[in-house]
């Protein structure tokens, strides 16, 4: 919960003041009820009285004393709901390193499903293009309502080739500045296991997109310790890390943010976060007015259990 107005928070302080007051008249009233001349007629009416229904009206006055002081803040609940109009791109690597099975059951494999866990989570009205790339950007459909082209981009992929990732993110970007103007660019979500060896500098691609507020969410696959078969059946298996640093700095100039996977359950769960956060937005609603009428009603229920419940002499 926000405020507009939070200084008038300040008001709460006589919650606890009023509070301290009342108990302490209360004590006194004790004190000095012998020099009251009807005490034990006094007493006799409290006594029909429950303990707690004699305090009841104050407790009401004191909650309708903070919910008027809340009103006058001008509190803002956050919520989330499903973007009007977007568009996002889904760059995958399919180069040779991603047939590497450190990540069950295969780098490409995992990959695939968690795009498609990603699409799953947006709403229908984002539009969803997707690039398949190794050395070079092979497989493209641009930002459209119709997931299902997206899907097939990802589900027909093959590993092989080099890593041109510069080259897919700057296709990218011609992309989702030549969509559907009424479909703002959201952002582009691209994952890959391997450093950049071809194309564009990649860096240089995502300070671009940076410039044009597109942010680009990368996800480094795999482990250190990934390997492919050697050609050479003597020869020992060929070493394929992944590159977080250069996934890192591209998210990082881009505006967006970096993750690491090295299983296909954590891939899951970063695309079906990113799927869920790129789908929805963050807005707020006033309830000014909720917290003003809960005062009023407050006041008016004191006032009556006041009148209702305090002793009255026979």
């Amino acid at each position: 919960m926000s405020f507009s107005s939070p200084l008038w928070l300040f008001a709460l302080a006589l919650v606890p003041a009023t509070l301290a007051a009342y108990i302490y008249a209360r004590r006194r009233s004790r004190r000095y009820a012998i020099r009251f001349p009807a005490v034990a007629t006094l007493q006799l009416a409290d006594a029909a009285t429950p303990s707690w229904r004699r305090h009841l009206p104050a407790l009401l006055a004191l909650a309708a004393l903070a919910a008027l002081g809340v009103a006058l803040a001008r509190p803002h609940l956050s919520y989330r709901a499903a973007v009007d109009r977007a568009s996002t791109m889904l760059v995958t690597d399919h180069s040779g390193s991603m047939a590497a099975g450190d990540v069950q059951p295969s780098r490409l494999a995992a990959a695939q499903h968690a795009a498609n866990t990603f699409i799953d989570q947006l709403p229908s009205a984002v539009r969803v293009g997707a690039i398949a790339f190794s050395d070079s950007p092979d497989a493209v459909q641009g930002p459209v309502s119709n997931h299902g082209a997206a899907r097939e981009i990802i589900d027909g992929q093959t590993a092989n080739g080099a890593t041109a990732t510069g080259d897919a993110l700057e296709l990218a970007l011609q992309l989702l500045h030549g969509s559907d103007s009424k479909h703002p660019p959201s952002a582009i979500i691209l994952l890959s296991d391997g450093a950049a060896n071809a194309g564009l500098d990649a860096v240089s691609v995502a300070r671009q997109a940076g410039h044009d507020r597109i942010p680009v969410y990368t996800v480094a696959l795999g482990t250190p310790d990934g390997t492919l078969p050697n050609p050479d059946p003597l020869g020992p298996p060929i070493s394929v890390p992944p590159d977080p640093e250069l996934m890192q700095e591209i998210a990082q100039v881009s505006g967006g943010r970096a993750f690491t996977a090295q299983s296909a359950g954590e891939l899951s769960t970063i695309y079906k976060h990113l799927g869920t956060q790129l789908g929805s937005v963050t807005r707020k609603r006033e309830v000014t007015s909720e917290f003003a009428v809960g005062g009023l009603v407050l006041l008016l229920l004191a006032a009556a259990t006041s009148t209702r419940w305090s002793p009255r002499l026979p």
